[in-house]
């Protein structure tokens, strides 16, 4: 199935109905129906035929949401570009896609590369303001690609996904149904819409729901109790970075947040299980923490009824399968740790013009994540760390994650990231990065505490502090910026 007439049931079925606000600006959703119309056929005119490739390279603002939607509507491939990306990672991305034109606003226009075709989004959206507000539409199928979204790089040069209508579809339908959204529901959107976390979950949850959005360029901790006050909230998607400054919330306050708080939702780096706890004391509200990839959308969540069990990822979605395989690609054991694997219509495609990477993330029909993940006797998966961070010491696996959780609970302790480093013995021996109140973090109860817990082969040969760990735009560690260790 194509999006359109699954976002037709708001754009045409409630176009009478408030569908958002942007700074000070109210619209429609009969509004927004009418400005994407307007947008693609100025975008037709400028030549752009369905298949081609139209990236954008903005923060929030509300046409980004005209782009997608005209997107959908010409059948062009969307590429969505991170604004926090300069001038290697554009070179790289836009070499890769070979976008049209790159939409983008003057402040930021000077960071892309030479060469690249830029077209203004306001100049766009001046020139778009007499077009015939009557739909232009090509028809499409569930396989018809419809985003070239890029994966975050963290190991190497990012590869642009191949993500088809029916990906989105099944995506948003499964999050919808499983986490009850209803056009009665308020989402406070302050993800960027350029990651799949606040697009293909969040504006497609608000699109064929119905319900209200308050979007807003970025998240602003200094602003989040104003923003919460104001709009009243009944959904909330956020990264860990974002829960974690909302722990500075004062009591009072971030209860009357929870009590109208239903849903909210973290994802896209893992959420220590120590933050959920002091959610949930704090808000009164327990965070649903859920598991998915941009190869994949979504795969796992913990559910809206039942146990949202910290330091799970919980249990697949109605519509994705999920094994977790040894090295030789055998199913484990429950209560094994192993490569998670899944499978469904929420998987994208393959890499764009990558036949080699395609070939070797899918084995048999199923997609190797590359995330390490065991499976409880009932079901609740707890993911490891990815199998590219595996540290391999003297013949022992370590998982970084386990050892993360347990150091970040130790008192002045604010970041944690815990890496291989080359030794001449054991291969790879653990180093602890940690960022650190000075005043509170003492080294020597931290070390004599871990010794309690763990075997002498996971202990982290170093704590080395810095000032803060590099992170991707979603609050995603980047172990391979961190600074070598000089043992």
């Amino acid at each position: 199935m194509s999006l359109l007439p699954l976002f037709d049931a708001s754009l045409l079925g409630r176009a009478a109905q408030p569908a958002l606000e942007f700074g000070g600006v109210a619209l429609t959703f009969g509004d927004l129906e009418a400005r994407s119309n307007r947008l693609a056929h100025t975008l037709r005119a400028r030549g752009l035929k369905p298949g081609d490739r139209l990236a954008f390279f903005l923060q929030n603002r509300v046409d980004v949401i005209d782009l997608w939607l005209a997107g959908v509507k010409l059948g062009l491939i969307v590429v969505p570009v991170n604004v926090l990306y300069r001038e290697r990672e554009l070179k790289h991305i836009l070499a890769d896609a070979e976008p049209t034109a790159v939409v983008t606003s003057s402040d930021m226009a000077g960071f892309l590369p030479a060469g690249v075709t830029v077209w203004d989004v306001d100049v766009l959206a001046a020139e778009s303001a007499p077009a015939p507000a009557e739909r232009a539409a090509v028809a499409a199928t569930s396989d018809t690609p419809l985003s070239l979204i890029y994966t975050s790089g963290t190991t190497g040069a990012s590869k642009g996904a191949v993500l088809t209508h029916g990906n989105f579809a099944a995506n948003g339908h499964a999050l919808v149904t499983e986490w009850r959204f209803t056009e009665r529901d308020r989402y406070l959107a302050t993800l960027p819409l350029f990651h799949v976390h606040g697009l293909a979950n969040g504006i497609h949850c608000w699109l064929f729901s119905g319900c209200h959005l308050r979007l807003t360029e970025r998240f602003e901790h200094a602003k989040a109790a104003e923003w919460f006050g104001e709009y009243r909230p009944t959904v909330f998607f956020g990264v860990p970075a974002m829960f974690i400054r909302l722990l500075e919330m004062p009591a009072d306050v971030a209860r009357a947040i929870g009590a109208r708080l239903r849903l909210a939702v973290s994802g896209s780096a893992p959420l220590p299980a120590e933050i959920h706890e002091k959610f949930r004391q704090l808000y009164g509200s327990v965070i649903l923490e859920r598991y998915g990839m941009t190869e994949t959308l979504m795969n796992v969540g913990n559910p809206y009824e039942g146990e949202r069990r910290p330091g799970t990822v919980g249990k697949p979605f109605a519509h994705v399968q999920v094994k977790i395989c040894d090295e030789a690609g055998a199913t484990v054991p429950d209560g094994t740790t192993g490569e998670l694997w899944v499978k469904g219509p929420n998987v994208c495609s393959g890499y764009w013009r990558r036949p080699e990477a395609s070939a070797a993330a899918w084995r048999d029909g199923w997609f190797q994540t590359g995330d390490i993940g065991e499976r409880a006797l009932d079901g609740y998966i707890t993911l490891k760390g990815r199998r590219s961070d595996l540290i391999i010491s003297g013949g022992f696996n370590i998982y970084p994650r386990e050892m993360e959780e347990l150091i970040l609970e130790q008192a002045g302790v604010r970041e944690v990231a815990v890496v291989g480093a080359p030794d001449s013995v054991r291969g790879e021996v653990p180093i602890a990065y940690v960022v650190v109140d000075a005043a509170k973090f003492d080294e020597a109860a931290v070390t004599a505490h871990l010794r309690s817990q763990f075997a002498s082969f996971k202990q982290p040969r170093a704590f080395v502090r810095v000032d803060a760990l590099p992170r991707t735009a979603l609050g995603k560690v980047q172990k391979r910026l961190l600074p070598p260790w000089k043992g």
